[in-house]
């Protein structure tokens, strides 16, 4: 298998062209299957891999002219948590990035690949979908914009089109939300899959909520909002009274499968137990 390792995006789309030619970002989820691949030789290996983490334009924080942060998707997760824009202004994605893998999985794994694995259990995802993220999607032909929500369809599949990158997510930080949240729940404590994860950023006035968003993992086959438990916290006070109410509209709506990890009643419980967290912030 032919590895390229192209140094600017001119590059990398020619070496996209290749026939077979597959994108290798951080390569902690690829790589894995791919090993996989070639043990049981269902599947074809692809003829090369495209390295991405030499193409400065993939990587780096900076802040747009609207105040969103662009988030490099070659970017590791270990300089994206050490970042002082991405601590400061999006918590909810630090607290994320915090709980994801072990060590060596930051210091490789990226934002982009996290993104395009498009796991229904990816860490960063629901604190994605909660701040509205746009992805940035770059090939020969120019770069064009989608909504995160739209981009990732199902389980592995991502509107990606052949001989195109992810090039960058873009994040608005809300800095209008005073409560904001990341939690999962996993089978141990630490270097967990999510059994079920929350992300959730309350808008306050006068001390009732004037807007609420709430984004599961691990309950669905993409990332899952519950528009009924939103509106259903809208207008009161975050006591728990108004979040156990909340947390019942979830259990009603919610509909996850069972796996090896957690059957789809327990799934479904903890998924409205993680709001009934926010009355203790």
């Amino acid at each position: 298998m032919r590895v390229q390792s192209p140094r600017d995006l001119a590059e990398l789309f020619e070496a996209l062209q290749t026939p077979g030619a597959q994108p290798l970002a951080g390569g902690t989820d690829l790589l894995v299957r791919l090993r996989a691949a070639r043990k049981d030789g269902v599947k074809p290996l692809p003829a090369s891999l495209v390295r991405l983490d030499g193409v400065e334009a993939l990587r780096g924080v900076r802040r747009e002219a609207d105040g969103a942060l662009r988030l490099g998707a070659a970017s590791t997760h270990a300089e994206l948590l050490a970042h002082p824009l991405v601590r400061a202004a999006l918590p909810e994605l630090a607290a994320a990035l915090t709980q994801l893998g072990s060590p060596p999985i930051r210091n490789m794994g990226t934002l982009g690949g996290n993104i395009c694995t498009a796991s229904p259990a990816g860490d960063c995802l629901p604190p994605l979908y909660a701040l509205g993220a746009v992805v940035e999607l770059a090939s020969q032909a120019g770069a064009r914009r989608m909504r995160l929500a739209e981009f990732i369809a199902g389980p592995g599949r991502t509107g990606l089109k052949p001989g195109e990158v992810l090039a960058a997510a873009i994040v608005p930080p809300a800095p209008e939300f005073q409560v904001r949240h990341f939690e999962k729940v996993g089978r141990r404590g630490a270097l967990a899959i999510a059994v079920v994860s929350l992300s959730a950023l309350l808008r306050l006035e006068r001390g009732r909520i004037a807007e609420a968003r709430l984004a599961w993992g691990s309950v669905g086959p993409t990332v899952w909002r519950c528009p009924e438990a939103e509106a259903e916290l809208v207008g009161r006070k975050p006591t728990l009274a108004a979040l156990s109410a909340a947390a019942a509209v979830v259990r009603e709506n919610v509909r996850p499968i069972g796996d090896l990890r957690a059957s789809a009643d327990y799934r479904r419980q903890v998924a409205g137990n993680l709001l009934l967290r926010l009355a203790l912030l």
